[in-house]
């Protein structure tokens, strides 16, 4: 089944560009020239959002924080020309799933975006006989990619669940930085370990009173401790 992308960049000459390219490459693709357009479409029909940072009206890290704030999880890829640490950590930090700074070639966009789809793909493919982890009423549901608190849905992006799932399938097991990189960020390996940090933080504060469950021991990863649930 051919994936569909959604490209949202109001300088319409890299948008047609990425366009073109990515229909050559047997992707379904539209685009939007704004965070407003695109937020106007339904994004969850799509596989992956080519999201440019710096726009007239509202930014693409406002539109993906609104996206995860609705409970809308498709991996959003950035496209920006402000390229820092701090940008790409921003950039993780609303729930995105990579990072391109412009400059950049077409080689390199088809690259990224089959690295986040695979990944996806991967997730999606979770054997149903993991079927969930229950513990108590915390659930984490692997067939429905979903976890719930005291049966509330929480929101969280591909990557947090992917985190989450890895460190939950090993309780009380510490996990180094370096580990969970090798297992999440196979295809990117630009990560940095700041980047977990992100994405423990993030997380973390969705689950609320159950951020505990997620400790750290300085110097040498996270890990999920049932004991605080």
């Amino acid at each position: 089944m051919s994936k569909n992308i959604l490209i949202v960049d109001d300088d319409l000459s890299i948008a047609e560009i990425l366009e073109f390219n990515l229909k050559s490459e047997g992707y379904d693709v539209e685009t939007a020239v704004s965070a407003e357009e695109a937020l106007s479409k339904n994004l969850k029909k799509f596989h992956l959002i080519l999201l440019d940072v710096m726009m007239g009206g509202m930014s693409g890290f406002k539109m993906a924080e609104k996206m995860r704030e609705d409970g809308i999880s498709t991996p959003v890829i950035f496209l920006t020309a402000k390229d820092t640490e701090n940008d790409m950590l921003t950039g993780f930090s609303v729930g995105g799933d990579d990072y391109i700074a412009k400059p950049f070639s077409i080689k390199e966009v088809i690259a990224r975006v089959r690295a986040v789809l695979k990944r996806t793909e991967k997730q999606d493919k979770t054997d149903s006989s993991e079927n969930k982890l229950v513990y108590g009423n915390f659930v984490i549901d692997f067939n429905m990619k979903e976890l719930s608190i005291d049966d509330k849905k929480i929101p969280l992006t591909k990557t947090e669940f992917e985190l989450l799932s890895l460190l939950a399938q090993h309780p009380d097991e510490l996990l180094s930085r370096e580990r969970i990189i090798s297992k999440l960020w196979t295809d990117t390996p630009y990560v940095t370990e700041r980047t977990v940090d992100v994405h423990i933080t993030r997380m973390r504060k969705k689950l609320g009173n159950y951020a505990s469950v997620i400790s750290n021991k300085i110097g040498y990863g996270y890990r999920f401790d049932i004991n605080e649930l």
